[in-house]
């Protein structure tokens, strides 16, 4: 199984797009590589290249559908609600439709849309996912300041990182912990892995409900 997880950003914005590639190996997910600063294009062509290996998992941190009317989805509600259980801070759970929201949602349906058609020799499966929240419910409580924080604070980040270790991600270089687009898309890949794999689960799973929600959301 390959394992892919994205921190995508709006479409006119790929500096802040993250692409991480994992390989699980004996109960692992091994560090294969990471992309950055990347289009529509460069994302399609590695999926394909990596589905010509194995089947392919995507974790996909962006709204990959919206509220017919605009508003909340019924998962943007209960994932809010779990992550405040948590002690998280409500307001990284945006309506898809929210005007600063609205690119990234238009990006993210239109790539998985086009993921869907590309020729590949395996499966591909895709997952909505919240890094903020995969990270936050698989923290112990006492270090929960840490997801709090690692947006803006370095040693928040080194942190998480090593944490990272524990969760049987391995072979992370140290640039991953330099920004929280990194950070980001590991902990998609993170989720992503939880989801597919039968020996995990997800903390949190709100399931698809075609045609208006194709894909599971979760953490």
């Amino acid at each position: 199984m390959r394992v892919i997880g994205i921190d995508l950003s709006g479409p006119s914005n790929h500096k802040d797009t993250v692409l991480t590639v994992f390989e699980r190996c004996s109960g692992e997910l091994k560090f294969i590589k990471l992309m950055s600063d990347i289009g529509d294009m460069e994302i399609l062509n590695e999926i394909c290249s990596q589905s010509q290996l194995d089947e392919v998992v995507i974790g996909m941190d962006a709204p990959l559908s919206y509220q017919d009317g605009g508003g909340d989805r019924s998962g943007d509600k209960e994932l809010r609600k779990f992550i405040v259980s948590l002690g998280m801070k409500p307001g990284s759970i945006m309506p898809p439709t929210l005007n600063r929201m609205v690119y990234l949602t238009l990006r993210g349906i239109k790539l998985t849309r086009e993921v869907e058609r590309l020729p590949c020799r395996n499966p591909i499966y895709i997952v909505e996912v919240h890094p903020g929240a995969i990270i936050g419910s698989r923290l112990a409580r006492e270090d929960l300041e840490y997801v709090l924080s690692y947006k803006q604070d370095f040693s928040a980040r080194v942190f998480i990182r090593k944490w990272f270790k524990e969760q049987k991600l391995i072979n992370l270089p140290v640039i991953i912990q330099n920004e929280s687009h990194s950070i980001d898309a590991c902990a998609a890949a993170l989720g992503a892995w939880h989801w597919q794999d039968h020996e995990y689960k997800p903390m949190w799973l709100y399931p698809a409900n075609p045609p208006l929600h194709p894909y599971d959301y979760c953490c």
